[in-house]
């Protein structure tokens, strides 16, 4: 019996190393594995983080190209109103550019004097003609330049001659040989001009 006993003792405390050293074992694998999986667990975070910041960068650069492609709109549709705007201001241009030779020849014909009564009547309807071209001419925005007395100004005139004259200041019309228009703010032909020195 005694030596049952202490079969019996041995086996138990034999059982209770077993059971603490698997334990242990476990325990040492535990701790391996949970630094294998918090390695793993890193490298999955950082690799999430990078595609994060890619991604963040890739809607910045859709944002900036969504930007200037509103601005390019905006300047287009801007351009766009700018020209129509001109276009419907200066329409009448090339009109009244076409028309500024027969108000010339208009303008020739009638400062011929004739005491003739047939020729005079005839001057009278050329001259009826001229004012309704010039009024409607006006209606459209058209204006003659002055010139003759005028600081000489290269924008509105286009010297043909230069003179000394008493009686006018340096740098003034003295003459006017064709006559300049206007159409709103946009000068169609410079007044061609005599200035003096």
């Amino acid at each position: 019996m005694a030596e049952e006993k202490e079969t019996l003792q041995e086996e138990v405390n034999k059982s209770e190393q077993e059971n603490i050293q698997p334990e242990e074992v476990f325990g040492e694998a535990a701790d391996t594995q949970s630094e294998g999986d918090s390695s793993e667990v890193n490298s999955e975070v950082s690799a999430l983080e990078a595609k994060v910041a890619e991604l963040e960068k890739k809607v910045e650069e859709a944002d900036n190209r969504y930007l200037r492609l509103q601005a390019d709109f905006d300047n287009s549709r801007r351009r766009a109103k700018l020209d129509r705007e001109a276009s419907e201001k200066y329409r009448a241009q090339s009109l009244v550019s076409d028309l500024l030779p027969a108000l010339d020849n208009f303008e020739r014909a009638l400062q011929s004097n004739s005491d003739d009564s047939s020729v005079q009547s005839l001057l009278q309807g050329m001259e009826m003609v001229y004012r309704s071209l010039i009024e409607a001419l006006k209606k459209e925005g058209v204006e003659q330049i002055e010139a003759v007395g005028q600081v000489f100004d290269p924008q509105f005139h286009q010297a043909v001659m230069q003179v000394e004259e008493e009686g006018y200041d340096s740098n003034v019309v003295v003459e006017e040989f064709q006559k300049g228009y206007l159409l709103k703010d946009r000068v169609i032909r410079p007044a061609m001009v005599k200035v003096n020195q």
